[in-house]
């Protein structure tokens, strides 16, 4: 066989390794990336200035293990805790201020999280799956003490972020954290990844340390027995083929279980603007989540 023949095997579903690398990086499928980039850390600023910037919280012992808060206006209100994406080897919360403002005026506390990147943590992804699940446990335990309800804990993550947050919604909580079950109430992931199989195959395999044990536990479309709360999931109708299938597999899995799920796909938006969607009432995602929250305004 010659080395081209071998170059067009394929290694998952259809896709030979160069088709397969191709979809899992978004860039190949959003052209304006930088460009919506840009316009986020314009819109977090200009979102910051007005509400007069977050409160910085640490939820951990290491310097990266904060959090930033927007305080409702009223006490008693919910929480919706926002996990970044980034391919897991960038992103910060300075990123996802954007949303904040329509949460705040729908009578919902904001929380932007930090945790380290996989590069950070030497290829481990575990590592920072249980950083952003200790995350989620420091706000139900401290929701009170910032004047937040502990029993109105959502939670949303976009790309690598909705990985991180599939795996939160799927998490043992009692077993491994000792906290209720039922910790959240409601999540969202948007355009994130719920097998790793085919993951591993890809690309980012380069940065990633996939193991078995890591694939088994970090893919959460196996663990669908431990979701405990209703869920949105979205993606957009020119990200990759992959992303697309990722989500409507995991969509179909979460409904075959007897799950309350939600399904919506972005009409001519690319991986990025979808993100876009959330800080607005009358878009996608913004709408989705202060529906989903029981929030004025939804």
């Amino acid at each position: 066989m010659t080395s081209g023949a071998a170059s067009r095997e394929k290694v998952f579903l259809d896709y030979d390794q160069a088709e397969l690398d191709r979809c899992y990086d978004q860039a190949n499928w959003a052209p304006n990336m930088a460009l919506v980039h840009a316009r986020s850390d314009a819109q977090s600023a200009a979102v910051c200035a007005r509400l007069g910037g977050a409160t910085r919280l640490a939820y951990g012992p290491a310097d990266i293990e904060k959090l930033d808060l927007f305080k409702a206006r009223v006490p008693g209100g919910p929480v919706m805790i926002y996990v970044h994406g980034g391919a897991w080897r960038s992103g910060s919360s300075t990123r996802c201020h954007g949303p904040a403002e329509m949460f705040v005026d729908a009578g919902c506390n904001y929380i932007a999280l930090d945790f380290n990147n996989v590069v950070e943590t030497g290829g481990d992804l575990l590592t920072m799956i249980d950083q952003v699940r200790r995350a989620v446990v420091w706000v139900y335990r401290n929701a009170a003490g910032f004047g937040a309800d502990p029993e109105k804990i959502y939670i949303h993550g976009h790309s690598s972020g909705a990985h991180l947050t599939g795996n939160i919604l799927t998490t043992d909580w009692e077993e491994a954290y000792g906290a209720p079950k039922n910790i959240l109430k409601g999540g969202m992931v948007t355009s994130g990844m719920y097998e790793l199989a085919p993951v591993r195959l890809s690309a980012r395999s380069s940065y990633v340390n996939f193991t078995d044990e890591m694939v088994e536990a970090l893919s959460s479309l196996r663990h669908i027995n431990l979701l405990n709360c209703p869920i949105v999931v979205s993606y957009g109708d020119q990200e990759s083929p992959e992303f697309q299938r990722q989500n409507r597999d995991f969509a179909a899995a979460v409904e075959k279980a007897g799950k309350p799920v939600i399904l919506q796909v972005g009409k001519g938006l690319n991986h990025f603007e979808i993100a876009e969607t959330l800080g607005n009432p009358y878009s996608m995602l913004g709408r989705s989540a202060l529906r989903l929250i029981g929030a004025k305004g939804s």
